[in-house]
């Protein structure tokens, strides 16, 4: 059997969104260092954090002071940081920040980086919100570039998708043809409709496209928007190519999910259900069109 040990972190806000942002980043990776120590001695092979990990989920603010959160990657303090922390432990990160790539030119990214602590690439969040009551990420983030990429990393092919990303079936077919195995969706978002459809749309994607999923939320209430947001409701899982959610974490808890599947499940789904097989594209070209 080909077992791959995965990894979610959960996590509510550590400091206060009126300290600077690089008190806050340190904060949130200081918190972050004893649960990557305890995914390590679980055996965990690949680990990913939360959308915007070491930030506020700060889009309902609307304050050009989060532009200052912004990293380079790679190259950045944060991701230089994980390097290290993957090449000690031989575990995959994937590192969801805020990316500066130029001045004024700013991107919702994950940075994946190899178990040797080697950085192989960064997937773009795609599809960005401006939505009430507080999801005003077009003042933040740029559409991302990069297609969907699938990194092989040294434990498995491994496609990102980002929150809102996960509304849109495209890019979860598109990671799937491009040969993941496992992909992980950092996400942040808060009761409501979304709540329903967190545990709706993922399973129905890993279903489709015969595919692993880890998803990641955070917890908490974010002073000073929390009257506006709600609460985050963590609940990260990691659901199957049948669409049956495996394992998952607390609503309310800082926690580290961890949780071993069976990669060979990909092949035994997709041989009994053949939908790569029987999808029809030659019939879609209208739908990019409209």
């Amino acid at each position: 059997m080909n077992k791959l040990k995965c990894g979610l972190i959960q996590m509510s806000l550590k400091g206060d969104t009126s300290e600077s942002t690089d008190a806050i980043r340190d904060q949130m990776i200081a918190a972050h260092i004893p649960m990557i120590e305890q995914a390590a001695e679980q055996g965990v092979q690949v680990l990913c954090f939360q959308e915007v990990f070491t930030t506020p989920y700060f889009c309902p603010s609307q304050d050009r002071k989060w532009y200052a959160s912004a990293e380079k990657i790679p190259g950045g303090h944060t991701v230089t940081l994980m390097q290290e922390q993957a090449k000690k432990h031989n575990m995959v990160i994937v590192v969801p920040i805020y990316e500066e790539d130029l001045p004024g030119v700013y991107y919702n990214t994950a940075a994946v980086i190899d178990a040797d602590g080697s950085y192989l690439g960064k997937y773009r969040k795609s599809h960005i919100p401006d939505t009430a009551p507080g999801f005003w990420e077009k003042l933040y983030f740029k559409p991302g570039n990069t297609g969907y990429p699938v990194f092989d990393t040294k434990y498995c092919k491994l496609g990102v998708y980002i929150c809102y990303d996960r509304h849109f079936p495209e890019g979860w077919r598109a990671l799937a043809l491009n040969g993941a195995e496992y992909i992980v969706n950092p996400s942040a978002t808060v009761t409501g409709k979304s709540k329903y459809l967190w545990e709706l749309e993922q399973p129905a994607s890993a279903a489709a496209n015969g595919v692993f999923i880890g998803a990641i939320n955070r917890v908490g209430k974010e002073a000073p928007w929390d009257d506006k947001m709600g609460e985050f409701y963590g609940s990260s899982y990691i659901v199957n190519p049948q669409g049956q959610i495996e394992a998952q974490a607390s609503p309310d808890q800082d926690e580290l999910l961890v949780h071993e599947i069976d990669l060979d499940m990909i092949k035994e789904v997709r041989t009994g259900w053949q939908f790569f097989r029987d999808r029809r594209p030659e019939t879609y070209d209208d739908l990019t069109r409209q």
